[in-house]
């Protein structure tokens, strides 16, 4: 037995290695094909690290891509706990930092009182946009992946047409509406930026204290119990009395509030306005979708999901710089990307594999009660 629980704990371990594993398996296979274009691996990968560490600015820039990363993981950790999938971070996103923006451009309030507004109404328009969604999963059985995707196309045709006209600088028909400069995240007047003259932002702070909030949240509160157990088992949950429509919405909800906090705070903590290109990206760089990828990459915990950002920060800002340095197609690093999702996302599959194949060695495992121990029961 006592072989058994090491094969058990020594296959855990393996498990937490796994993602590790599988980015090194994508740079491998990014390696191979630098090959065969004609580039130096070496020199490429030495480009991409100096580009993300290289110097402070490299650093911020990493920590500053990360700050988004970390707030759609945590949402998605929260989702993913109740089994229920959330790929409209990008919509989320979107609502959250329209509505946000729209409220400093409104009001003519101290700062001091309009950026809590501001992140408090991103929270809010995010849990509203990832609600909709969560209600039609639960009340009507809507599978949530389309949902959330075709709320993510809402969203996107909603911030073009308020981009196009209603929140257009009305002194510069050319421009978009500008904070004031008491109404951002990192003005000197509020909250300064933590290495000036940087980009970092104090979003990094309210990113990581609300990933140990997430984290408490989920394994030590009431709630976070009830949307385990209806990730678990539905079926049992109901009939220990939990309401398994609510938590699925709950879970959903506050997943998106997490997308919509980080749009207000790319909003109120870098551009200081919405900008966008048109596209479905344009706003979030597709922060939405490397939110998935982060969470998964952190083991669908909280606190994992703290270096994750970090790594997939590192990872969007030094694949940039690979391309500048050494004049690899920009196809190239959308395929490096995509080679760490695919690999990424496997290990996950393989680990829960893993898992429920460990699950039911430990149940043939349990010993059987003797016929004595049967009758004496029975008695």
């Amino acid at each position: 037995m006592k072989d058994y629980l090491n094969r058990i704990i020594l296959s855990k371990r393996v498990d937490g290695f796994l993602p590790l594993l599988a980015a090194l398996a994508a740079f491998i296979f990014g390696a191979i094909i630098l090959l065969i274009m004609g580039t130096n691996p070496l020199t490429a990968y030495r480009a991409m690290f100096n580009g993300a560490f290289g110097n402070q600015n490299a650093l911020v820039e990493t920590i500053v891509k990360a700050i988004p990363l970390l707030l759609i993981a945590l949402g998605i950790c929260i989702a993913f706990r109740a089994k229920v999938t959330n790929i409209g971070a990008e919509g989320q996103m979107i609502v959250g930092a329209l509505i946000a923006t729209a409220f400093g451009l409104a009001v003519n309030w101290p700062g001091w009182l309009v950026i809590p507004m501001a992140m408090s109404i991103g929270f809010l328009g995010g849990a509203l946009w990832g609600a909709i969604p969560g209600a039609l999963k639960a009340y009507f059985n809507v599978n949530e992946i389309l949902s959330t995707v075709m709320m993510n196309a809402i969203a996107v045709q909603l911030m073009n047409y308020l981009l196009g006209g209603p929140m257009m600088d009305p002194q510069q028909a050319t421009a978009l509406g500008k904070l004031p400069e008491t109404a951002r995240l990192s003005s000197a007047y509020h909250l300064p930026r933590l290495m000036p003259p940087t980009r970092l932002h104090a979003g990094l702070i309210i990113a990581l204290v609300l990933a140990v909030l997430v984290y408490f949240i989920i394994f030590h509160t009431t709630l976070g119990y009830r949307i385990r157990a209806v990730g678990l088992n539905p079926f049992a949950s109901r009939y220990g009395g939990i309401r398994v429509r609510r938590q699925i919405v709950i879970a959903l909800l506050l997943s998106g509030a997490m997308a919509g906090l980080a749009g207000a705070i790319q909003v109120y903590g870098l551009n200081y306005r919405m900008i966008t290109d048109g596209s479905p990206t344009g706003f979030t760089a597709s922060a939405g979708y490397n939110g998935i990828v982060t969470a998964l990459f952190g083991g669908l915990h909280p606190l994992g999901a703290i270096p994750a950002s970090f790594f997939f920060g590192a990872l969007l800002v030094g694949a940039n710089s690979m391309q500048r340095m050494t004049q690899v197609p920009s196809a190239f690093v959308t395929a490096l990307n995509g080679m760490v999702v695919v690999f990424v996302v496997s290990a996950a599959i393989w680990r829960e594999l893993r898992e429920r194949k460990r699950r039911l060695a430990t149940v043939s495992a349990a010993p059987v009660p003797t016929p004595a121990v049967q009758e004496s029961g029975q008695a």
